[in-house]
């Protein structure tokens, strides 16, 4: 809560007063008592009931009236958004209460400016009078000329404890120990370490379904309307339950949604890594949290039992690389292709069209693909390209049978066929990067000699010392260049090396389906990357088409 402590009525009071606040007979008392969580390491003498006690005896020996003990549980000093001082200033204010009493201006905040504006201003306005016991501070008197200092000093170890926080926080996040207070869908704390997450079976076989259903191919919008349709609670409302919340109107607000799902098929926790450290506050001042660059992100592998197989998490991931979002028929049903097929012209997605024609039979609905870019721009800009998807479908099941009949006939000759055509595409790319990556071998040498030489001439006094360094900084700088361009180059080289392996896995999922008699969403996304559909050109059984089928893995297979 913020107070406005600017109109020109509390300031001319002050001026008028002078800061002096009235004595009287007799005093309405409310005492105000807060812990927070970083103060229970200093032992009993700080503890609430101390500080009731303390407070209520000197109440008594005074002979004043106790209205009221307003107490912060585990709050924080850092701000005044707490409960019980929010209703002693308010009852300060309604005139309940004329004077506040607590035992050092640290219990009463932290924060020395907003504690300033209340003791400066707010409570000499209301003629209320504020008393820091043990730091001697009374706002009756004129000689509070220390009270400023006691704030700036409650604000500075605010600050430190902040910073001492952050640090061990962040040593737990390297070691990779979870901190966070809510817990990931799935996963419970460990009775015996609460740094360490264990799997909730009653939760992690809803996590299961979601990825097996991201796997197969649906829409993340499709999976939140089948779990809400189906009764399941939410990840909040689980929690919600689980800390006894039992009002259903609150928990009728939670559903699965897009981004529910989204958000957890994307989190490695459920391959058994932790990711910390991905959101934090601007300041100790701040309880505003905000997202932290990715690479400030703490992640530390192989801390828990994973829910999710990593093959199945990465073609996950994939699928949202690619952008393959499955679309629907206006008949609610899920397109075949949607997201894997593209326009030959322009490079643009196809687009799920519906066809109706009258045959002899009845109505027939066709399901068929056009250029989207066609769809949204029109003729001027590219062209149809209209197929359908059984043309499409028949094509596909085709060449996929074909390659797993190779397989089983000759499966060691297929590999190499398919090893060779990889190395055939990039051989010529391959032999550039390799005299490139011995040229930039032998720069680097050469680059080595000639600083050592530089200050060996600088040391024999052959060279001035301002020359040398002017040269050492420009060969440095260009080392330094050629270092990283070479750490490039390695790195694509060593992609040539993953054709073996790429075809292994190609070969290793075409197995899967050698009897497949129909396609379905599922073996698309495990085998297909995309398919490029072209103009049709001819007429009537003499019409032919351009369509080139990618691979995963392997590419283009010609």
């Amino acid at each position: 809560m913020v107070y406005d402590f600017t109109n020109n009525t509390a300031e001319e009071w002050l001026l008028g007063k002078r800061g002096i606040m009235l004595k009287q007979q007799s005093y309405n008392v409310g005492i105000y008592v807060r812990l927070s969580r970083d103060d229970e390491r200093e032992g009993d003498s700080i503890s609430i009931e101390n500080q009731k006690i303390m407070l209520t005896k000197h109440v008594q020996d005074m002979k004043w009236n106790l209205v009221e003990t307003y107490v912060d549980d585990g709050f924080s000093g850092g701000d005044f958004d707490r409960p019980g001082v929010q209703k002693l200033i308010e009852d300060a204010k309604d005139g309940k209460i004329n004077l506040i009493l607590c035992k050092d201006l640290s219990r009463f905040g932290r924060n020395y400016i907003q504690v300033g504006q209340f003791t400066d201003y707010l409570f000499p306005m209301i003629n209320c009078r504020f008393i820091a016991l043990n730091d001697g501070v009374d706002t009756i008197n004129n000689d509070n000329d220390i009270m400023p200092f006691k704030n700036l000093f409650n604000e500075f170890y605010l600050r430190d404890t902040s910073k001492k926080i952050r640090s061990v926080f962040k040593s737990y996040q390297l070691n990779g120990q979870f901190i966070g207070s809510c817990v990931p869908y799935g996963y419970k704390k460990s009775e015996e370490d609460r740094h360490k997450l264990v799997i909730d079976e009653d939760t992690a076989a809803h996590v299961r379904r979601i990825f097996d259903l991201r796997h197969q191919g649906m829409g993340y919008h499709r999976i939140a309307g089948l779990l809400n349709a189906e009764g399941i609670a939410s990840p909040r409302a689980y929690q919600l339950q689980q800390s006894g919340v039992s009002d259903s109107t609150e928990r009728k607000t939670y559903y699965w949604n897009y981004t529910t799902i989204k958000s957890i098929v994307s989190n490695e926790v459920y391959i058994g890594h932790m990711v910390q450290n991905k959101k934090g506050t601007l300041s100790y001042k701040s309880k505003k949290l905000l997202s932290k660059p990715k690479d400030e992100w703490i992640k530390v592998e192989n801390t828990h039992e994973p829910i999710i197989d990593l093959d199945i998490f990465q073609f996950c991931a994939e699928l949202d690389e690619k952008h393959r979002r499955p679309r629907c028929t206006r008949d609610g049903e899920q397109s075949l292709f949607a997201g894997l097929m593209n326009c030959m012209d322009c490079g643009g997605f196809m687009r799920t069209h519906i066809e109706k024609i009258m045959r002899k039979t009845g109505l027939k609905t066709y399901v068929g693909y056009c250029c989207g870019t066609y769809s949204r721009c029109g003729k001027s800009v590219c062209s149809a390209n209209m197929i359908r998807e059984s043309a499409v479908a028949t094509l596909v099941l085709e060449d996929i049978r074909k390659y797993a009949g190779k397989i089983k006939v000759d499966e060691s000759g297929l590999r190499q066929d398919l090893i060779n055509q990889k190395r055939l595409d990039t051989a010529k790319q391959q032999k550039a990067d390799k005299a490139q990556l011995k040229s930039l071998q032998n720069r680097l040498a050469e680059l080595g000699q000639i600083i050592s030489n530089l200050y060996e001439d600088k040391v024999l006094g052959k060279l001035s010392e301002t020359v040398c360094n002017s040269m050492i900084a420009k060969y440095e700088q260009e080392q330094t260049e050629k270092t990283e361009a070479l750490r490039i180059l390695d790195g694509k080289l060593a992609e040539f090396e993953k054709d073996a392996q790429d075809v292994n896995s190609f070969l290793a999922a075409v197995k899967k389906y050698v009897a497949v008699e129909q396609l379905d969403r599922e073996m698309l996304l495990e085998l297909i990357d995309r398919i490029e559909i072209g103009k049709s050109t001819g007429t009537g059984k003499e019409k032919v088409r351009d369509i080139v089928i990618h691979y995963n893995f392997v590419g283009y297979i010609g």
